[in-house]
């Protein structure tokens, strides 16, 4: 089993070394603390947003990319970005 911690929004994969993976960040905003006000829509979209970011970043790292690599993680946090930008 290996854990890789990443520098940006709280990014931990674990690698099972049996092809099984999980991934934990603090990318999600909560949607309890606004739950009665207009940007509620906003939120679940821009949390889906950040679940199919999740979920590249974990495919990348099954498949062997190098997600600690600068270039990598500049991606990460530009995607991030232009999600919070766009929604």
């Amino acid at each position: 089993m290996k854990t890789i911690n990443l520098p940006v929004f709280g990014i931990a994969v674990t690698l099972t070394g049996d092809g099984g993976a999980s991934i934990q960040s603090d990318l999600h905003e909560s949607l309890k603390d606004i739950c009665n006000q207009s940007d509620y829509k906003e939120t679940e979209l821009f949390n889906a947003s950040m679940d199919g970011i999740e979920s590249m970043i974990l495919a990348h790292a099954s498949a062997g990319v190098d997600i600690e690599s600068p270039a990598y993680l500049e991606g990460i946090e530009t995607a991030v970005g232009n999600c919070s930008n766009n929604i």
